[in-house]
């Protein structure tokens, strides 16, 4: 199958949404639509990754780690054959190498950081969780990212990224403090934020993840 992308099914919930954003994405481009499949031979044989996540980030890790050989798979398409991947939401938080909600949890360390709660000190008309639109602004060039520029997109977390690396946040955005929400390094990209929520401007940016080649 040529050009395909994996959706990585491993119960994390909305799969479905990404996947119909995906398949848009595929028609536009001319591309095979995405495959949904837990199965570690899938992944590893993929052309693309897209990881979602929803919920805590231990459970969502637990839920990869639940499926015997997903995490290796992973690690050998991404890390030792470089395919684009992306990973949204609590995908992206799965990045770093920490995860601070309900205890300390291991990520993948892919991208150095930890993801942390929001402090309690914000100003009480902050509302967490962070729920609706915001605007984001590049902070790196990016070709996947930079159409998003002062472009408002769908959030919904209650806990954020803190990159090691200021030179692996690709977008930022404002809520009470400053967030990320794009991290990338080489062939791999995470967003904070919900393309498949976020209209056109999520659209355009699943399309360009699409035709991205790192």
């Amino acid at each position: 199958m040529d050009n395909f992308t994996v959706l990585v099914d491993y119960g994390s919930g909305n799969i479905r949404s990404v996947a119909k954003a995906l398949e848009h994405a595929a028609l536009e481009a001319g591309f095979a639509p995405p495959v949904v499949t837990s199965d570690p031979m899938r992944v590893a044989a993929a052309r693309r990754i897209v990881l979602p996540g929803q919920g805590a980030f231990a459970d969502c890790l637990s839920g990869l780690a639940a499926v015997d050989g997903l995490i290796d798979a992973l690690c050998e398409a991404v890390l030792d054959r470089q395919v684009p991947f992306l990973g949204i939401c609590v995908g992206m938080q799965l990045l770093a190498d920490e995860g601070h909600e309900h205890g300390i949890h291991n990520g993948l360390g892919w991208i150095p950081g930890k993801v942390v709660p929001f402090p309690s000190d914000l100003p009480l008309e902050v509302k967490i969780p962070h729920m609706g639109w915001s605007q984001v602004e590049a902070q790196r060039e990016h070709s996947v990212t930079k159409a998003l520029d002062k472009q408002s997109v769908y959030f919904a977390h209650s806990y954020h990224f803190l990159a090691t690396d200021p030179n692996h946040v690709l977008l930022s955005a404002n809520h009470g403090l400053p967030l990320v929400s794009a991290v990338g390094r080489d062939n791999i990209l995470g967003v904070q934020f919900h393309p498949e929520k976020s209209q056109s401007a999520g659209l355009g940016f699943v399309k360009a993840f699409q035709q991205w080649q790192p």
